[in-house]
């Protein structure tokens, strides 16, 4: 049996250390927040043969007079473009723009390959390019979003974790009303509530040092898979404190050491699940599209934070409660 509960000094002043890590990169760098939260329109597009240097397309791209222009190579071929023009029109300008340079440079490279220059060019007759062998690109998506719906949005997005932070509080305090004894039912609820704070703190912790030095953006689901990890931490949790509710009654040991043998019971079981779902979240993380990239991440750092708290931290919250009433 491991002494997890007796160790608590070493979990609490670790879990304290993340947490302040955390808050000092949010206070320094803050999230990077995407076109969701700000606003503006994002554009991913596909290149068929090679793709442009990221230079040519910006000094393309800069006649449009697009505001916050925003260039960003992904994979072999594709491109991600970030602008705060949301109309139609200047949608379909960029993509105009990006055909062009793209014929451009494919007319330079049959003129090397030809030995074509600008004399002989003026004597010979011009040459026929199909367009199909001009090379293209393909739209793979484009999202655009008004400052207005961006707020919107925000405020929604911190309602909704507000809401869900006091449902959860509420339904383990009714679930545990029977247990007072030696801590109240609401103090479950709470130390879960501090195992929360510390797996979302740390995500966004993380999230902030990655928007600053990868520019990972946050943006709408994010905030889901932060709603989906606090469903899933506290799940986790709340098999520990089931355990311990019901070895308090038949237990002869004090209730440090009864919180000890329910986490020690419990320990395994959480450990595959995670493991399991971690190893389903890694496959999607390496082969699964752009768009979810940050979305599995939020969600397989959570899984791996959540499963941490549950175990290290609520349960030695629990018994720091205790000492604190004696």
């Amino acid at each position: 049996m491991f002494n997890i509960i007796q160790n608590r000094k070493i979990w609490l002043s670790f879990s304290g250390i993340l947490v302040a890590v955390s808050l000092v990169f949010i206070s320094i760098w803050g999230l990077n927040l995407g076109i969701d939260f700000t606003g503006g329109a994002l554009l991913e597009v596909e290149f068929e043969q090679e793709r442009p240097n990221k230079i040519a397309v910006d000094e393309s791209l800069s006649k449009l007079n697009l505001d916050s222009l925003v260039t960003q190579p992904v994979g072999e071929k594709g491109m991600i473009i970030r602008f705060q023009n949301t109309s139609e029109e200047e949608h379909q300008a960029v993509i105009t723009e990006l055909k062009k340079l793209i014929n451009n440079n494919t007319e330079i490279e049959l003129n090397l390959a030809t030995g074509t220059d600008e004399q002989a060019t003026s004597t010979a007759p011009a040459i026929e390019i199909d367009s199909l062998s001009l090379g293209g690109l393909t739209e793979l998506r484009f999202d655009a979003v008004g400052p207005s719906i961006g707020e919107e949005l925000k405020s929604r997005s911190i309602t909704a974790m507000i809401i869900v932070l006091i449902a959860i509080v509420a339904y383990i305090a009714w679930v545990f009303r029977k247990v007072s004894k030696p801590v109240e039912s609401w103090k479950f609820g709470l130390s879960a509530i501090i195992a929360l704070f510390h797996d979302v703190i740390i995500i966004i912790g993380i999230f902030a040092f990655l928007g600053e030095f990868y520019g990972i953006e946050v943006n709408t689901a994010f905030i889901a898979a932060i709603l989906t990890v606090l469903g899933y931490s506290v799940n986790d949790t709340i098999v520990v404190f089931d355990r311990v509710r019901e070895n308090l009654p038949k237990s002869e040991e004090d209730f440090e050491s009864t919180i000890n043998t329910s986490v020690n019971q419990t320990i395994k079981r959480s450990l595959n699940t995670s493991i399991t779902t971690l190893l389903v979240l890694g496959s999607v993380l390496l082969y699964g599209g752009e768009s979810i990239r940050s979305f599995v991440l939020a969600l397989s750092i959570g899984v791996f934070i959540g499963t941490y708290s549950s175990i290290f931290l609520a349960s030695p919250v629990l018994v720091v409660w205790e000492k604190f009433k004696k």
